[in-house]
């Protein structure tokens, strides 16, 4: 594998992929943003910078964040539920969004203090861990993965020919050909849809709905996929706004995952925090639509247990992190045989 990497000052200059070049600037093609980028300056995530009229990515294995997670944390509960999965990110993000809860990666600047890895040693680190039969692979988190996009898929790539799995905990704004060619290699996703309108996105986020609602008709087709969506009081949290969002989920699938995540201030944004009340009424809208519907962010009993949507039998409790099998036969609930959609070791 060839690798075009250079050094300009503090910066690592990896080669980077999907641009064209526009007279003296270049417009970067990853995502749905297209910035224009001059020479010598940065796209709007941070990391994708123009030297002698090429584009660079600015954190090719520059590791900001490494960590063992519940892979609930991601949050993924119907993909390996119970296992540990290495989890790494970096810094930079292509959405802009003022309620952000990692602000410090998504906003933060390659560091020179940062490890700096190659594919093959995320390799090494899960090897340490076991084969695949001990832990199940790597989830690209804690930043916007997407915008990683070289060494994601370097690195996803090399997992999958050693048998390990591949997760991005993503906000979906990526362009269609730059995704398809990654999908191949991805076992599964959450994907952050922030609101289901327009305004919400173009004034909180900077971005475009549109796209988001592209990715994710396009990852259910290839890999399991669960929804996240933050629930911000007075902003996107109404009963009719989710309830669109969860019909059109249950179009795609009804056996798709919804998380429900409760809202605190950070960043830019103070509100004050979601209230336990409409969260439930939220998830008493969506579970009209989706079978699989889960409150995060939040203490109420049960509201993170998976039960069986054909008879009610408690499948898969949870406290916390803390997970517990107890009504599943392989696939299937025990009590009705109903066949769960979940994906298992």
């Amino acid at each position: 594998m060839i690798r075009e990497i250079g050094v300009q000052g503090e910066l690592i200059l990896h080669k980077a992929r999907y641009y064209t070049k526009e007279g003296e600037s270049v417009r970067c093609l990853l995502c749905p943003r297209r910035c224009l980028i001059a020479e010598g300056k940065d796209g709007t995530c941070g990391v994708r910078h123009v030297s002698g009229g090429e584009l660079y990515s600015t954190n090719y294995g520059c590791v900001a964040a490494v960590n063992h997670d519940p892979i609930e944390k991601k949050p993924l509960y119907h993909f390996y539920p119970g296992s540990s999965i290495l989890s790494i990110g970096t810094f930079g993000c292509n959405l802009l969004c003022s309620f952000c809860q990692n602000w410090s990666l998504s906003r933060g600047k390659p560091d020179r203090a940062a490890e700096k890895i190659e594919p093959e040693a995320v390799l090494k680190m899960l090897e340490k861990k076991g084969g695949p039969g001990q832990v199940p692979g790597v989830a690209f988190t804690y930043n916007e993965p997407l915008i990683w996009y070289e060494f994601v898929y370097d690195t996803a790539r090399l997992l999958h020919e050693h048998g390990y799995k591949n997760v991005l905990v993503t906000n979906g704004y990526i362009n269609p050909e730059p995704f398809e060619e990654l999908l191949p290699f991805i076992d599964a996703m959450n994907i952050d849809v922030k609101a289901f309108n327009d305004s919400f996105y173009r004034e909180y986020c900077h971005g475009e709905r549109e796209a988001v609602v592209g990715a994710v008709e396009m990852a259910v087709k290839q890999c399991h996929v669960e929804v996240t969506c933050l629930l911000i009081p007075g902003l996107n949290d109404s009963i009719e706004e989710q309830e669109k969002l969860a019909g059109w989920l249950g179009g795609l699938n009804p056996d798709l995952v919804l998380h429900y995540s409760r809202y605190f201030p950070q960043y830019k944004l103070d509100l004050p925090p979601t209230t336990p009340e409409v969260m439930e009424q939220v998830k008493d809208v969506a579970g009209k639509h989706l079978h699989y519907v889960f409150l995060g962010n939040i203490d109420l009993p049960g509201a993170s247990d998976t039960l069986c949507p054909h008879c009610g039998n408690l499948l898969i409790a949870r406290s916390i992190y803390r997970v517990r099998l107890v009504g599943l036969a392989g696939f299937n609930c025990n009590n009705c045989r109903n066949r769960i959609n979940i994906v298992m070791p």
